[in-house]
């Protein structure tokens, strides 16, 4: 088990329930000390309490028992199911947009992340009179597993022209959530919105994501780009 991490869990168990850590230490018959060095990952619970702690604040074994090792293996076999789901999405993406536009005279730009730390699925589709952007699949792939379980977080599409930032949609979750969990939640699907490729190409779009943890924000930007130019449209 990591103890820091499982130190984390119970920190955030205990401000969640509104509990100090004497209430937690009364709770479980410890002393505070004990408490605080579970919290701050120098100790650990033994087992049976361990199973108690779980049982009374509605966690699974597997969540608090959950090693860095095992949740880096899941990554790396992640990544690579991320390469084959992306091209997959993509089809998806053009078989739905044609759905909803029953059109034959549209074309089809592919978005995509101009962020290292972040991979994702997009599409643009327009013509002289309509178009729509679908964008699903965001996956955050920085050289660092985020864990953290935040507060709230809201992934919002802008569109940046002459340095103004237009709001385009957002998704906002309020409960406590880490970024991975966040990301397979979160589609855009929006129609009607420019109706030339050079709109898009003189207009940015990017991906605002905003993570906030005990009144503390974290921010990533995630700029978009088409997959060519105009030319010839």
């Amino acid at each position: 088990m990591n103890q820091e991490r499982f130190g984390q869990i119970i920190k955030d168990i205990r401000k969640k329930n509104n509990l100090t850590q004497k209430d937690l230490a009364e709770k479980y018959n410890v002393t505070a000390q004990a408490v605080s060095k579970w919290e701050n990952g120098k100790n650990l619970p033994d087992i049976i309490l361990i199973k108690h702690i779980a049982k009374d604040f509605n966690y699974s074994l597997d969540t608090l028992f959950a090693d860095e090792n095992i949740k880096k293996e899941k990554n790396n076999k992640k990544k690579i199911i991320i390469i084959t789901s992306v091209l997959i999405s993509l089809i998806i993406i053009i078989l739905i947009i044609g759905i909803i536009i029953k059109r034959e005279d549209f074309k089809f730009k592919t978005l995509s992340s101009n962020c290292n730390d972040f991979s994702l699925s997009g599409s643009i589709a327009y013509n002289n009179n309509k178009s729509a952007i679908y964008i699903t699949n965001i996956t955050y792939c920085g050289d660092e597993q985020d864990n953290t379980l935040y507060d709230e977080i809201e992934c919002v599409l802008y569109e940046n022209d002459n340095d103004i930032d237009k709001k385009i949609s957002s998704y906002l979750y309020e409960n406590s959530i880490t970024l991975d969990e966040f990301l397979r939640k979160v589609t855009f699907t929006i129609d009607n919105y420019k109706n030339t490729c050079e709109d898009y190409a003189n207009h940015k779009l990017y991906l605002s994501i905003i993570a906030t943890k005990d009144n503390k924000k974290v921010t990533y930007r995630i700029p978009l780009t088409m997959d060519d130019s105009c030319s010839g449209d």
